[in-house]
């Protein structure tokens, strides 16, 4: 027993050994430093597609300041790499609802990468008070219908801020004339670019001179459309199990106050926090409801969360 152990030892001692005269020869030199940098990292410029279009308006990409312009945020957004897989990944999950709704209203398909740039496809909250992955104001919120206050908010509930984000390009596209300028009002406001457009006497997007953020909200929105629609082109790569699946739910229906809404998750096999996941509207952990007003909550199905409890 007591030769084996010695054995033992001694064959560790060897490979202690060896891994101290490897890490040696492998130290981060000033030389071999800059070799792997060199030669393990690369940074490419990127062909700008002479294609490109925003709901099937062209952008002059002829133009000089155009083309620097959409180069910058393809250059910004590509490599950009770790945001760029999670915009995948999120996409797989959240597409599928808004897009069927984008249609429904006639509204081009493009504009979910308006929510994209948007809102990251989270829950945000900005510092103005916008909130959800559209980001709607609080009075925009209310004028088309949604339920804003303490206990709830449906700013949060991405079909229904979907339908108000429809309701409001359209009203857009109505007044203002293009896809284009509609997607720039969402952020600026119908006013805000009718009115610039009057003071520069022009007539779209691409002719006016505007603020860092609205002057960059279509370029935006073109790369990351580009960027998701060719993975492979611009370096991201994963497998399908890699992206976020949208866990299927069943919906229940309450017409009266919900005092604890932890102990309402147990009745249903999950806990507090799995219901808050799947409906980010219910702000705080009771329903008032003193209107009786019908809510429809969505549960998820049995078998995808465990050990909950």
């Amino acid at each position: 027993m007591k030769t084996v152990q010695k054995l033992l030892a001694f064959v560790g001692l060897l490979s202690l050994s060896a891994l101290f005269i490897y890490a040696l020869q492998d130290a981060p030199t000033d030389e071999n430093f800059e070799k792997k940098l060199i030669n393990d990292y690369n940074v490419y410029a990127l062909q700008v597609p002479d294609d490109l279009n925003f709901a099937g308006e062209q952008m002059p990409l002829k133009n000089p300041d155009i083309l620097e312009r959409m180069d910058r945020e393809l250059l910004v957004n590509t490599y950009w790499q770790s945001n760029g897989l999670l915009m995948f990944k999120r996409a797989k999950k959240y597409f599928p609802i808004i897009e069927p709704i984008l249609k429904k209203h006639g509204i081009p398909d493009d504009f979910k990468y308006l929510a994209v740039i948007e809102s990251g496809l989270t829950n945000a909250v900005s510092p103005a008070g916008a909130r959800g992955v559209w980001q709607i104001m609080k009075a925009t919120g209310r004028e088309n219908g949604l339920e804003v206050n303490d206990n709830v908010d449906e700013r949060y509930h991405l079909e229904k801020a979907t339908e108000v984000a429809c309701k409001y390009l359209l009203k857009s596209k109505e007044e203002l004339g293009s896809w284009t300028l509609a997607a720039a009002a969402y952020n600026a406001g119908n006013a805000g670019v009718s009115r610039r457009l009057k003071e520069q006497n022009v007539s779209n997007y691409y002719d006016l001179l505007l603020g860092e953020e609205t002057g960059r909200y279509i370029f935006r929105i073109v790369a990351l459309k580009e960027i998701l629609s060719n993975p492979a082109k611009y370096g991201f790569n994963f497998r399908e199990k890699d992206l976020y699946a949208n866990v299927p739910t069943y919906e229940v229906t309450v017409d009266t106050a919900v005092t604890d809404f932890s102990k309402f998750a147990e009745g249903f096999g999950i806990n507090y926090k799995i219901l808050k996941l799947h409906n980010p509207w219910l702000r705080e952990p009771h329903l008032n409801n003193k209107t009786r007003k019908l809510y429809t909550i969505d549960i998820p199905k049995a078998g995808y969360y465990h050990d909950v409890q």
